[in-house]
């Protein structure tokens, strides 16, 4: 579903991501993982449009994503959540998760403006789909609350799903479980196969390695912004080059 070729991104002096190739399979759970300052944000944000790579190729359901814009890419089907959770904090959950379907909505701004009886039936749709979506993660009885009034692990869930509401087809979670306690880590393992039962690519940044050995069908290593080592879980846990940058040893 994706393939990246030498994607390279500066910033000055510095090369925050060197020639990074990456492969990530169709309806599989793909892991970026790596100490921290390792580049795998920056990774992100070279794929997610809101950096240009300097150099590379970036290649989605067969199509160049490199120098598009982000809405573009959304568009295509690319989504994702952010390290630092970012929300729309004073809007209900259910406005937040109707925010990720604007990319499909197909209402023009005169028909906004004058509220034509296509663009009430289409929100009403968009209204009734959010709800469904809320439903999905378990947060439909918030869905007139504030975002900013949930849960941590509530908001976490509500950032997911605002943005699998924009009919993704690739799902980027920057350190989804950060901060979460170990009743929602188990069931963010169970979120994450609902979400491929849905046909919905997921490629994972994440420290949790519990969480992350577990789920992960392939894995990368990042370190000073290279790759360091590929394989399944059982190859990384005993890759020498891993264990000496996380334990600075044997």
């Amino acid at each position: 579903m994706l393939e990246v070729k030498g994607v390279t991104i500066k910033f000055g002096g510095l090369t925050a991501v060197d020639h990074v190739d990456m492969m990530v399979r169709d309806h599989k759970i793909t892991g970026l993982i790596g100490p921290n300052g390792a580049g795998k944000t920056t990774f992100f944000n070279c794929i997610s449009g809101v950096y240009t790579p300097n150099e590379g190729t970036i290649i989605f359901d067969g199509k160049h994503m490199e120098g598009k814009r982000p809405y573009q890419i959304c568009q295509a089907g690319i989504s994702r959540t952010y390290q630092v959770i970012n929300l729309f904090w004073k809007m209900t959950a259910l406005e937040n998760v109707m925010v990720g379907m604007h990319s499909r909505l197909k209402s023009s701004y005169l028909k906004d403006l004058f509220r034509t009886p296509a663009t009430r039936r289409e929100e009403k749709q968009a209204r009734e789909m959010a709800y469904e979506w809320l439903r999905f993660v378990g947060l439909e009885k918030y869905a007139d609350e504030q975002a900013g009034a949930l849960s941590y692990g509530g908001q976490r869930l509500l950032e997911i799903v605002r943005a699998l509401a924009s009919d993704a087809k690739l799902l980027l979670l920057d350190e989804p479980v950060a901060g979460m306690n170990t009743k929602e880590k188990a069931e963010f393992d169970e979120l994450l196969k609902k979400i491929l039962d849905k046909g919905v690519t997921i490629l994972m940044i994440e420290h949790d390695m519990e969480l992350v050995m577990d789920i992960c069908d392939y894995l990368y290593v990042l370190e000073y912004g290279k790759l360091l080592a590929e394989g399944t879980s059982e190859e990384i846990q005993s890759h020498p080059e891993v264990i000496r940058a996380y334990l600075g040893g044997e």
